[in-house]
């Protein structure tokens, strides 16, 4: 089997391997990066991303940043072994944990800023740009061009720095010398067969959502509903973590979930997302409504809805709107779908084209709208107004207003899936750590192959972690390197 050596091996040409290895190149070392990808389509799921980022400056995260971080960091965990986790430098098992390090968080958070800027130095622009949300609790920094801008910086920086690039090339096996330190990876490429890259290796290849035996086994059977928020997703197939896994590295992150989006299942345009279902109402196949449509700001919320839609009968919902909403200055932001709405002068007509029996739709707004208080307030929809339901099950706690003016739209839904959250455990540095929380020499992980997020995802915080991260392991890999 032919051999190269390099200083660092990064697998996954996304912000997070593409940051790693700029990084390391910039401090000397001999880089390269395997893509499963072409060139040409190069980057993954960072590729179609907008990248929000939580940030409310250029050198500052928002307020909230490390407080719903931690609060979403662990499943049902002993407290003891939480706080000992949080307090002691000490004991194995606290640093084994499958929680979110309390010394990560803090990292990530004090790198944001002087990521940013190291990106500025590339040519990356940021600005607070309009999002896709109506409402939002937090402001996001975007780049300018979205994630496609980061990865084409990121790479022609490493291409000036002469980082070798393998694309077409899958990571199908880490080395390990007899001491357990990783000193290579076993690739694929396509025509060129099998080769060993020696060095260091950082695993930043994306989670599982391309992976559909993995989804199986961890997500479940259901997850058949489920599919990749863009086409990007598709090469993240689960190898960096099972790699990982099988070298002895601790797991870390919600293995059973994943980021969910809702989006428009007859779209085939990346992130074809429907943000609009908070002036609406939400009703499954049968005609039901299941859920509350609008308990707060749509940027805090949507996973958790969108939750509720996967639940449902084939993980489908439909979202009905009268024609108030078209009134709603820029409400065409919510509607990221290239797909028009299912249009009906009647309620009768539209679940007639949507497949939900008629009665049952006709029941459902009835109720809904007896539902809606007169004089409780103004409608207010950029901003939580406080018009509630009164007596209906489930409430709907904002925004609730009759349903009465045709024509009427409706969009369906389907959950998909950004990223799943189960990964590898990881130190601040960015070092994967073994079952007794010690880091295995020579393995990075960076992006959604490290574990992190439970239950609900912190919004914005994805790329910016990848980013952070891979700066961090690249440099620490070039300056630990041979």
């Amino acid at each position: 089997m032919a051999e190269q050596t390099f200083d660092l091996v990064v697998a996954g040409c996304g912000v997070a391997g593409l940051s790693a290895a700029v990084a390391a190149a910039e401090a000397g070392a001999k880089v390269a990066v395997i893509e499963r990808a072409t060139r040409d389509e190069r980057g993954g799921q960072s590729r179609y991303t907008e990248a929000y980022l939580r940030m409310k400056s250029l050198t500052e995260v928002t307020d909230d940043f490390e407080t719903h971080l931690a609060e979403n960091g662990s499943g049902a965990i002993d407290p003891e072994l939480v706080e000992e986790a949080v307090h002691s430098q000490r004991g194995a098992l606290a640093k084994a944990l499958s929680i979110a390090d309390p010394a990560v968080i803090e990292r990530l958070s004090a790198g944001a800023g002087e990521t940013i800027a190291w990106l500025q130095g590339m040519g990356v622009r940021f600005d607070f740009l309009p999002t896709q949300f109506l409402t939002k609790s937090q402001p996001r920094l975007l780049p300018v061009g979205g994630g496609a801008a980061l990865v084409e910086a990121l790479a022609a920086r490493a291409e000036r720095l002469k980082v070798s690039f393998f694309y077409e090339t899958t990571a199908c096996a880490l080395q390990q010398d007899a001491d357990g330190r990783v000193v290579g990876l076993k690739v694929r490429s396509r025509g060129a067969g099998t080769r060993l890259l020696g060095g260091q290796v950082v695993l930043a290849c994306g989670g599982f959502e391309g992976n559909a035996e993995m989804m199986t086994r961890y997500v479940g059977p259901r997850s058949t509903y489920l599919r990749p928020v863009c086409k990007g997703g598709y090469y993240n197939r689960g190898e960096g973590i099972a790699m990982g896994l099988d070298a002895g590295a601790a797991a870390s992150g919600d293995f059973g979930s994943y980021h969910a989006e809702p989006v428009d299942p007859r779209s085939g345009i990346a992130e074809p997302s429907i943000f609009i279902f908070p002036y609406g109402i939400l009703i499954n196949l049968d005609g039901r409504r299941f859920t509350d449509e609008a308990p707060g700001t749509v940027d805090a919320y949507y996973e958790r809805v969108t939750r509720r839609i996967y639940e449902q009968r084939e993980g489908t919902a439909w979202v009905v709107l009268d024609a108030r909403h078209t009134r709603i200055p820029n409400y065409r932001l919510g509607i990221r779908t290239d797909k028009p709405p299912v249009v009906g002068e009647s309620l009768a007509q539209l679940a007639g084209k949507i497949g939900v029996p008629a009665d049952a739709l006709k029941a459902t707004v009835n109720a809904y709208n007896a539902a809606c208080v007169e004089g409780q307030g103004e409608w207010r929809p950029l901003e939580l107004d406080g018009l509630a339901t009164r007596g209906l099950s489930p409430p709907k706690s904002n925004w609730a207003t009759p349903l009465t003016e045709g024509p009427f739209h409706a969009y369906p839904i389907i959950s998909s899936n950004v990223f799943t959250f189960g990964g590898l455990k990881t130190d601040a540095s960015a070092r994967v750590v073994d079952g007794d929380g010690e880091p295995i020499p020579g393995l990075f992980a960076a992006g959604e192959t490290a574990g992190i997020y439970y239950r609900n995802y912190t919004g914005a915080t994805s790329v910016l972690r990848g980013l952070v991260f891979g700066r961090i392991a690249g440099a620490l890999a070039a300056a630990s390197r041979r």
